[in-house]
């Protein structure tokens, strides 16, 4: 959760924490593996489908999500989507699913499966923009006390709307081919945490009909949509909507886009962009902010001209759910007066098993549940990751030597995401069936002073991750799966 928490909101919750006992229980127990779904390389089939997800303004508060709580919606500049991408081999059906919000929490994913029991596996992911309505609900009034900004006829009405989108592209499922391209494109990257490390990778899929014709692209990017910045008040999906839009003019076809690493930060603020007159452009307009997404699109259609055949039959799921120990005081005391409304489990230091919490238990260690994945799709494979984790633990850069100032230097470094997938072409897919925040690397977790780098201040991060052990926890999940 990339969003900039004001200092205030967290010295209310730090108040709240000592005085509130009282946590909603939760349903299972267990944290299972799904096998490893293994079959011959057949027909691929793939549908694109989408709906509209706005939300209405005006009848009722809407609160934007990202930065600071209280942020009123005023209007509609651009819709809110809904875009899935459904595809079968002929034996496994799957469906990926992007949404242009901050983030959905694992329940809710867990709720539109069941609405979808036709399916072998379905991915509902976000592309954590920061200018649509809060989802989560740590964006909602802070008067007379902090309150959740999520509206729950709204999340009904988009859970309804992921449905629609994923039944659409069922019906407009047909045969294809399939071709990747992969460029880099650091100049539209700013990280904004040392160590500096930049994940751009801009990955590209797109489909040929058996008549020759694009019918659909999936472009996946490691990057926040957060241009407008923090004082904008209305409803947008940043660039995402300009770089599909720009595509989607151009190639005449269906534009799902996916969000990758975006932990760091890697962002599009501060990012130098100049307009085609070759005038700077400012953070925080929609000259900007178009802008980005149109050179995007540029990015993705240069991708395209490399792009090459790429198998990818057959399907293979493999999935793990894993308990996660929520040290993070503001969201736990967010947790028991409902702002933040996900089950909470009792952590006894195993994150395969854990049994939900009660009232009772307010003043014991606590956990969450989520989830990880891999996707092998032939001869690419996909990530899929509950949350914004740091490119450090995706490209294998973690610090080392640590930073003497860093709160865990002897904490071992984490299997790196990538080093572990074995097929020739890699990509990933963030905020993946859950939003838990910042993913980081334990060796540079860095709360209490010194501070790393010689800094005088914490870096921007940890008030935003559920704890430390998050990053250790699902990276050796994620091993474990890769690994049989």
């Amino acid at each position: 959760m990339t969003s900039r928490i004001v200092a205030a909101f967290a010295l209310v919750f730090a108040g709240i924490w000592a005085t509130i006992a009282a946590i909603g229980p939760a349903a299972g127990r267990m944290a299972e593996a799904a096998p490893f779904v293994k079959q011959n390389a057949s027909v691929l089939q793939v549908g694109f489908g989408e709906a509209d997800a706005t939300p209405r303004v005006g009848e009722k508060p809407v609160y934007l999500a990202g930065f600071g709580r209280d942020r009123k919606a005023t209007g509609v500049h651009d819709p809110i989507m809904v875009r899935a991408v459904v595809l079968s081999d002929g034996t496994k059906r799957i469906a990926l699913v992007s949404v242009d919000v901050i983030g959905l929490f694992h329940d809710f994913v867990l709720g539109v499966r069941k609405q979808l029991p036709d399916f072998d596996y379905v991915m509902v992911s976000s592309t954590h923009n920061h200018e649509g309505p809060d989802t989560l609900g740590l964006w909602g009034p802070t008067t007379p006390l902090p309150r959740s900004g999520v509206d729950p006829e709204y999340m009904k009405f988009l859970e309804q709307q992921i449905i629609a989108a994923v039944r659409e592209a069922n019906t407009r499922r047909a045969p294809a081919t399939a071709r990747i391209g992969i460029v880099q494109a650091p100049e539209l990257l700013h990280d904004g945490r040392e160590p500096y490390i930049l994940h751009d990778d801009l990955v590209v899929l797109e489909f040929i009909s058996p008549e020759g014709k694009r019918s659909g692209i999936l472009a996946q990017w490691n990057c926040h949509p957060e241009t407008l910045d923090s004082k904008n008040t209305l409803v947008s999906a940043d660039y995402v909507g300009y770089t599909v839009e720009a595509l989607r003019k151009k190639h005449g076809c269906p534009v799902a886009y996916f969000t990758g690493t975006v932990g760091g930060l890697l962002t599009s603020l501060d990012v130098p962009i100049k307009s085609e007159a070759g005038e700077e452009l400012k953070d925080g307009t929609f000259e900007k902010t178009e802008r980005y997404g149109v050179l995007l699109a540029q990015r993705c259609d240069e991708a395209l001209s490399k792009a090459r055949p790429v198998r990818l039959t057959p399907i293979e799921v493999r999935s793990r759910q894993r308990f996660l120990p929520m040290t993070n005081k503001v969201y736990k005391a967010a947790q028991m007066v409902g702002v933040l409304e996900r089950p909470s489990f009792l952590w006894t230091g195993d994150p395969n098993r854990a049994e939900p919490a009660g009232p009772q238990d307010a003043e014991k260690p606590q956990c969450i549940r989520s989830e990880i994945g891999l996707l092998r799709l032939g001869e690419v494979e996909a990530a899929m990751i509950p949350g914004e984790i740091y490119p450090e633990l995706v490209l294998g850069k973690v610090q080392d030597p640590p930073d003497p100032g860093a709160d865990f230097p002897d904490a071992p470094i984490e299997p790196a995401i990538y080093a572990q997938m074995k097929a020739p072409y890699r990509m990933i897919f963030g905020l993946a069936n859950d939003e838990i925040g910042y993913i980081l690397p334990k060796r540079q977790w860095d709360e209490k002073p010194p501070f790393c780098y010689g800094r005088k201040k914490a870096q921007y991060g940890e008030i935003n991750s559920i704890g430390p052990d998050a990053g250790p926890i699902l990276c050796e999940a994620f091993k474990e799966l890769a690994g049989k």
